[in-house]
């Protein structure tokens, strides 16, 4: 309990957009490839930014439940829950998420596709396309934890993001370097600015086309992530 009111603590005092850390989960990384879909899921950015909603009882069952196929007996051992407690919390959890979960159904192959075209357009600065490849009610997150350059509050709808981006890796800014990644069990993008700046960047998508952006610049959160 005092470990999680230590970082709710740090979480209000944080600078700009909290993202979870981007953690390698490629077949070479320590941590290895992924043995199930649900934990692919269950680890991805999105679904960790979106658990962030949740209490901390109800994050705990609905990941140990939903991911790593826990009983809820096991469960109800760890947390010290009832039987009843535990599955209203996981119920309770499942609903809460369920909306937002729709909003990121693409798999690996289409999750990667639309952050190269979108790397693509972006560098470009073509409006038109990074405009299409976003849907209208998108939402970009920054995180830099106020050592990096980030922005400081989300970045909402298909045509904000589009300026965002092409303003950041339009031809008229310095090459940025970009090196194909699989962080949290999904394809991701490291991007290297001069003079060493890094970045992260995954995204979220369905029905063709890309509902969130994750830009991770923090260097605490970025000690793990090589490529």
């Amino acid at each position: 309990m005092d470990r999680l009111r230590a970082r709710q603590a740090a979480r209000e005092t944080y600078v700009g957009p909290w993202l979870p850390e981007p953690v390698p989960t490629g077949a070479a990384t320590p941590f290895g490839p992924l043995d199930t879909v649900e934990l692919r899921e269950t680890l991805s950015t999105a679904l960790l930014h979106l658990l962030e909603r949740l209490t901390p009882p109800e994050r705990a069952v609905y990941v140990l439940h939903t991911a790593f196929a826990l009983p809820y007996a096991e469960i109800g051992d760890l947390l010290d829950r009832s039987a009843a407690d535990r599955r209203q919390l996981h119920h309770r959890a499942a609903a809460r998420l369920a909306d937002d979960r729709r909003r990121f159904t693409a798999g690996p192959e289409e999750q990667r596709r639309l952050l190269d075209a979108f790397l693509a357009a972006a560098r470009d600065g073509n409006l038109a396309r990074l405009t299409d490849l976003v849907a209208a009610d998108a939402t970009a997150w920054s995180d830099g934890g106020g050592r990096v350059r980030a922005a400081r509050n989300p970045v909402h709808g298909a045509d904000r993001i589009a300026r965002f981006f092409a303003g950041i890796y339009g031809h008229r800014r310095p090459t940025v370097e970009a090196a194909a990644v699989e962080l949290n069990g999904a394809p991701a993008l490291l991007l290297r600015w001069p003079p060493g700046a890094r970045y992260t960047l995954s995204v979220a998508a369905a029905d063709g086309r890309i509902t969130g952006l994750y830009l991770v610049g923090n260097p605490d959160k970025l000690a793990r992530v090589t490529g």
